[in-house]
């Protein structure tokens, strides 16, 4: 990815991106598993969450400004909050395993503290 004073391109070389893809994948396993009442509720919160992280930083980008980008960047931190709240509820439901739970949870430390980083470089 290059980022140059104003512009920013090339969003699918940065790991975070596919790292936020993985999850998002993996929250879609996961959540075909969920009773069939949740399709609607906490499933697809948690697929929009999920979503939402990638589809961010993919906007940001393509914005242009390194300005942009960082705003876009500070949303997707915001929907990947939003993800582990619901992936707390979604093990304390018992709708996904502990293991299973911990590996998301992992996969969101690495992600959020990556959005981080990527926010403090574009400063």
């Amino acid at each position: 990815m290059r980022i140059s004073r104003d512009k920013v391109t090339g969003v699918q070389e940065l790991e975070v991106f596919r790292l936020a893809h993985n999850l998002v994948l993996e929250i879609y396993r996961q959540t075909k598993k969920f009773p069939k009442e949740e399709t609607f509720g906490l499933s697809s919160q948690m697929q929009r969450a999920a979503v939402s992280i990638g589809s961010n930083l993919a906007e940001g980008a393509n914005k242009g400004s390194r300005s942009d980008f960082r705003r876009y960047v500070n949303n997707a931190k915001g929907s990947a909050g939003e993800l582990l709240y619901q992936l707390m509820v979604s093990k304390d439901l018992k709708y996904i395993p502990d293991e299973a739970y911990n590996r998301l949870s992992g996969d969101y430390n690495k992600v959020i503290r990556m959005l981080e980083g990527l926010s403090q470089s574009l400063k």
